[in-house]
């Protein structure tokens, strides 16, 4: 889906005053697609970090990273681990909003607080 939206705006022009000083911005429509697109991308990250959380359990009782730990933990507090088939849509919305939040990110921000210094 981000793939087609990503087709670039300024070929949607359209004629409006007889091609004679005629400017069209598509700004803002592809303004507006941006904003789904990047909706989307959250969306992938949710899932990823889901993955990543039930990746990370099947390898215990190994350990990974403390901040890797931590962010595992903090997907933990909201999506319990998948053990038997069920509806996914709650528990990617819940890792999505520790995207869009920026929970995610703090999470591994104050185990590693190099990355501040890099931001």
């Amino acid at each position: 889906e981000n793939k087609q939206m990503a087709y670039p705006a300024s070929v949607d022009s359209i004629p409006t005053s007889a091609n004679q000083e005629d400017h069209v911005s598509m700004a803002a429509h592809g303004a507006r697609r941006l904003l789904k697109m990047a909706k989307n991308v959250d969306y992938v990250l949710g899932i990823e970090l889901i993955a990543a959380a039930q990746a990370c359990d099947f390898h215990a009782p190994l350990k990974s990273s403390i901040a890797l730990e931590s962010l595992r933990a903090l997907v933990r507090s909201r999506v319990p681990p998948l053990d038997h088939d069920r509806l996914m849509h709650p528990d990617i919305e819940a890792a999505t909003t520790l995207i869009r939040t920026g929970a995610a990110l703090r999470s591994v921000k104050m185990e590693l607080p190099s990355l501040e210094a890099d931001a």
